[in-house]
């Protein structure tokens, strides 16, 4: 049982290190890497759009609550 479960993982490592070795691993990491201070700073500037629309969403919500309130 040992033996058959070391075999697997190091197959498995094996078959790790060969994808990796692929021209398409390689352009994933370095595209990655030039591209993630573009993701992160989208994420940060769409984040704060959504939180933004949202505040307004409730502001107006809350207006009209007090304005339909009094009729």
């Amino acid at each position: 049982m040992e033996s058959n479960s070391r075999r697997y993982r190091s197959r498995r490592e094996r078959e790790r290190q060969e994808a990796k070795n692929t021209i398409g691993y390689k352009v994933w990491v370095v595209m990655f890497t030039i591209l993630y201070p573009f993701i992160a700073i989208f994420t940060f500037v769409f984040s704060g759009i959504l939180m933004a629309f949202s505040a307004l969403s409730r502001a107006v919500v809350y207006l009209l609550g007090k304005v339909y309130a009094r009729s």
